[in-house]
């Protein structure tokens, strides 16, 4: 039998893989996708007790949930869905879409919390509005990471999940993964990678907590920081993937 704890991780794994998703969503759908994951998330919460969310223990465990099942593309779907682009220009248009995506979030999220702060008896769930934000862009970042490991031909061993433990740690990191350096393609991620994982989490979390001014100005604030940092990540990944193979030919 399927535990609540299990139902509330399954329903916010289904909500974040909704909104990274390569489709364009409006504002509108993606208002409402916050919303719901918002509310899952506040729940997932109060279930994990005041001990299990403290230090962002509880974060770093719900981001590892949604990791493995994010819709990471292969090389040849990359292309179809980027009009056949290759090497550096489809590097280029991944970037440009993370970026975006990124900046629309924190937008969103910034609205959300400008509108609760100009209404104080809702600004107790801003929080959980902001931890929406925070896995969200996490989970955009991981997968953009993850296709640019593709785009560049650096192929991680392991499975889907295992995969998906060494992108995430490389996300904590921020940088791109070596497999050939001893440790670099961590399979699984140990006590170290976990709390690296939390103290990035943490300090994106943080920067989100800009998204609560009022009016619009967490909007500005929230969808410009996100795009700068995505844009920071994905500048030092391609670097390090640059140093280790040439890109395949067009």
């Amino acid at each position: 039998m399927t535990s609540g704890a299990d139902r509330s991780h399954e329903e916010v794994a289904d909500l974040v893989g909704k909104l990274v998703a390569p489709e364009e969503t409006d504002g509108a759908e993606r208002r409402r996708l916050l919303g719901r994951l918002s509310r899952a998330l506040s729940q997932s919460a109060r279930k994990a007790g005041k001990s299990g969310t403290g230090r962002g223990r509880w974060l770093a465990d719900v981001f590892m949930n949604i990791a493995p099942r994010l819709p990471i593309r292969d090389r040849a779907t990359l292309q179809e869905h980027h009009y056949g682009l290759t090497g550096e220009q489809l590097a280029d248009d991944l970037v440009r879409t993370a970026t975006k995506a990124t900046m629309a979030v924190g937008a969103v999220g910034g609205a959300l919390a400008a509108a609760e702060f100009a209404a104080p008896p809702l600004l107790l769930s801003a929080p959980a509005q902001l931890v929406a934000e925070t896995l969200v862009v996490a989970a955009i970042e991981v997968k953009l990471l993850a296709e640019l490991h593709e785009v560049y031909g650096v192929q991680i061993p392991g499975n889907g999940s295992q995969r998906a433990a060494a992108y995430t740690a490389a996300w904590s990191r921020q940088r791109g993964i070596n497999p050939l350096a001893p440790g670099s393609a961590t399979l699984a991620l140990g006590a170290a990678a976990k709390t690296a994982l939390r103290n990035r989490l943490m300090r994106t979390l943080g920067r989100h907590l800009t998204t609560l001014g009022p009016f619009l100005t967490g909007a500005v604030a929230g969808g410009a920081l996100n795009r700068a940092a995505t844009k920071r990540l994905a500048e030092a990944v391609r670097a390090d993937l640059r140093r280790q193979r040439a890109l395949p030919p067009a």
